[in-house]
């Protein structure tokens, strides 16, 4: 995580949360006070793991951070982590009920199987609604899966949170439906969007296969640009 690519650096802590290892605990802890060096979208990633490892000694590091963090996308996965950790310490529910069919370690819990599309797409889309809630009916249409949810997930492309907006390409990514290609393009193209959000979506496409990693090479780019801390005009 202290590597000088974003890149590698934000994977290793997606990787330290997908393990929930308690041991990774101190490391994350150093990443999220060093708002200085570290890379906006590596505080991000190093906040879903402590939130995937889920003690609750993270909630008062969380508490903190909140406050000191520059970053509204930081702040706000700062809040849905907090979000998600006193729920599982105050709930005794069954956690294998909420396990997700991708076996990826989500930041929120899927809302209702019960709940219509129409209705998950209405709070996704409800700009309104908490984000915690807006997750929720994002995971439960990713799970139901099939072509109207995918649509209601892409007509959330374009949300004002950055921090929804690569959730939702994240989504979309594992999904893999070649349906939502043109509108994950269209956002790529967009070198004024929010580098978190380009690197999903370029993630998402090629999850797809539909991102031809040869162009980038050809104009003497890599994915390395994506994650650069203003957009690239």
């Amino acid at each position: 995580m202290r590597d000088d690519s974003s890149l590698l650096a934000h994977e290793a802590a997606f990787a330290l949360g997908q393990m929930q290892d308690v041991e990774a605990i101190p490391a994350l802890r150093a990443v999220l006070e060093d708002v200085h060096s570290c890379a906006s979208i590596v505080r991000h990633e190093a906040t879903e793991a402590l939130r995937a490892i889920g003690k609750p000694e993270a909630i008062a590091l969380l508490k903190k951070a909140l406050v000191l963090d520059p970053a509204p996308e930081v702040r706000e996965t700062y809040e849905l982590a907090l979000r998600r950790i006193e729920q599982a310490v105050a709930s005794t529910a069954d956690e294998d009920a909420d396990q997700s069919p991708y076996l990826s370690v989500d930041p929120a819990a899927a809302a209702p199987s019960s709940s219509s599309i129409a209705d998950l797409r209405k709070i996704l889309l409800d700009e309104k609604q908490g984000m915690y809630e807006r997750y929720g009916a994002m995971f439960a249409l990713r799970n139901r899966g099939g072509t109207e949810a995918v649509e209601s997930i892409v007509a959330a492309l374009g949300c004002t949170s950055a921090l929804l907006w690569h959730e939702v390409a994240y989504v979309l990514g594992q999904l893999q439906d070649k349906s939502s290609t043109s509108a994950l393009m269209m956002t790529l193209r967009d070198t004024r969007e929010h580098p978190m959000v380009r690197h999903e979506v370029a993630e998402a496409l090629g999850s797809i296969g539909a991102l031809n990693l040869l162009d980038y090479e050809l104009q003497g780019k890599s994915l390395e640009f994506l994650y650069l801390e203003t957009p690239v005009a």
